[in-house]
C-alpha cells in the first residue's frame, strides 16, 4: 500500500509541474485532463502528506522520551506518543478508504424494478411487501419515491412494478439490493399453515443523463394508447399511456401511471436510457451478457442473495454470512444495519484487489 501511495505522491507533483508548463498552460484540453487527474486523487495525497508528518513527529517525540530525564516532564511526553499513535492510526484507516475507487454512480437517482419470481400469487404480495420495505427506506432518509410503471396480481400484490427514487446518494445505499430475494413463510392464501418459498427479483439501475448516452429518436417506436388500469374517467377515455420500443435492442418500456402523456413519455425514456446505459456499462466490463443478468438472475430460488425467514423472525444475506433477528424492522424499511454491512465488506474486496 505505502509503494502505491508514494507512486501517487509522486503523480502528484508531476501534475503540478506540467500544468505550470507554458505549453500545458496554452492547451486546454491536456489542462482540463491534469486537473481532473489532479482532483481525482488530491484526497489520497493530503491524507498520505499528513500521515508523513504525523509519523515524523512520532519518531521526533520518541526520541526525545528516550533522553528525557525529568519524571514529569517524561510523562507528558508519552501522553503525546500515545496521541500521535492514535492519530497514525485513524489516518492509516482514512488512508484505506481513500484508496477505494469511487463508483461515479453513487450520487445518482435510481430506477428499481422488482418482479415476482418463483411462488405464484405469493411472490408477487412478497413483491409489493420489498417496495413498500424500499419506499419506507427511502421515506426515512428524505427521499422521493415515484411510481413509473405497475402490473398488480389481483390480491394486492405485483407481478412487477418500476419506481424511481431521487435523492442524494440512493445508488451508493440501495445498489447491494439487486438479485434474487427469498421470503419463507405461511402466506396468507395457504389455509393449512404450511410454510411457503417464494422469490421475487430485485433491478437497481442508476438513472443516466441526457449527456451520458446518445439515444438516436430513429431508432423508437412510440405507440400511444388508452391505459387499462385504475385511474378514473380520463385515464381510460383519453389517450396517455405510451409505449417506447427501441428497434435495435427490442426492449419494450411502458408507462401509463400518469394522467399526462407527456409525463409518460418521460418516464418510459428515464427508464429506457437506465436500462440501455446499464448494457452499454456491462458490455463494456464483460460481466454478463444478457441485460441485468448479473442483478436478478432468472428469480430462481438457488440463486438468492438474501432470505427472509418469518418463522424464524430473521433475515440472512448470504453473501456476507449476515443474521439479524429484527425482521419486522427491516420489513418496515430499518435497512442501514444490512447495507452499512455489505458497503464495508464491498469496500475491503475492493481495497483488497487495488492492493494486490
Amino acid at each position: 500500500m505505502w509503494d502505491r501511495l508514494e507512486k501517487i505522491d509522486n503523480r502528484y507533483e508531476e501534475i503540478d509541474r506540467r500544468m505550470a508548463d507554458p505549453a500545458i498552460a496554452a492547451d486546454p484540453k491536456e489542462l482540463q485532463k491534469l486537473a481532473q487527474e489532479k482532483a481525482a486523487i488530491d484526497d489520497v495525497v493530503t491524507i498520505y502528506r499528513e500521515y508523513r508528518a504525523a509519523e515524523k513527529s512520532l519518531e521526533e517525540t520518541r526520541e526525545m522520551l528516550r533522553a528525557e530525564q525529568d519524571e514529569e516532564m517524561a510523562a507528558l511526553i508519552k501522553q503525546e506518543v500515545a496521541e500521535l499513535e492514535s492519530k497514525l492510526d485513524q489516518l492509516g484507516e482514512r488512508l484505506r478508504l481513500a484508496l477505494v475507487p469511487k463508483d461515479p454512480n453513487d450520487e445518482k437517482d435510481i430506477i428499481m424494478e422488482i418482479r415476482a419470481g418463483a411462488g405464484g400469487d405469493e411472490a408477487g404480495l412478497f413483491a409489493a411487501d420489498l417496495f413498500r420495505m424500499y419506499t419506507r427506506y427511502a421515506q426515512e432518509r428524505g427521499w422521493h419515491v415515484e411510481i413509473i410503471s405497475a402490473n398488480e396480481s389481483g390480491i394486492g400484490g405485483f407481478k412487477e412494478i418500476i419506481f424511481e427514487i431521487r435523492g442524494k446518494g440512493a445508488f451508493s445505499r440501495l445498489k447491494y439490493e439487486r438479485g434474487v430475494h427469498r421470503v419463507q413463510r405461511v402466506p396468507v392464501t395457504e389455509s393449512s399453515g404450511r410454510i411457503h418459498t417464494s422469490t421475487a427479483t430485485v433491478a437497481v439501475l442508476p438513472e443516466a443523463e441526457e449527456v451520458e448516452l446518445d439515444v438516436n429518436p430513429d431508432d423508437l417506436r412510440i405507440d400511444i394508447f388508452h391505459s387499462g388500469g385504475a385511474g378514473g374517467q380520463n385515464v381510460n377515455k383519453v389517450a396517455t399511456a405510451v409505449r417506447i420500443t427501441h428497434l435495435p435492442t427490442g426492449m419494450v418500456v411502458v408507462c401509463q401511471d400518469e394522467r399526462s402523456q407527456l409525463r409518460n413519455k418521460t418516464k418510459a425514456m428515464a427508464v429506457l436510457r437506465a436500462r440501455l446505459l446499464d448494457i452499454e456499462r456491462r458490455r463494456q466490463e464483460s460481466e454478463v451478457s444478457t441485460q441485468r443478468r448479473s442483478q436478478v438472475g432468472t428469480g430462481d430460488r438457488s440463486e438468492k442473495i438474501r432470505t427472509y425467514n418469518f418463522p424464524q423472525d430473521r433475515v440472512s444475506d448470504h453473501r456476507i454470512g449476515l443474521n439479524l433477528h429484527n425482521l419486522d424492522r427491516i420489513m418496515e424499511g430499518d435497512l442501514d444495519q444490512l447495507i452499512d454491512a455489505l458497503a464495508t465488506d464491498d469496500q475491503a474486496k475492493q481495497l483488497q484487489e487495488q492492493l494486490a
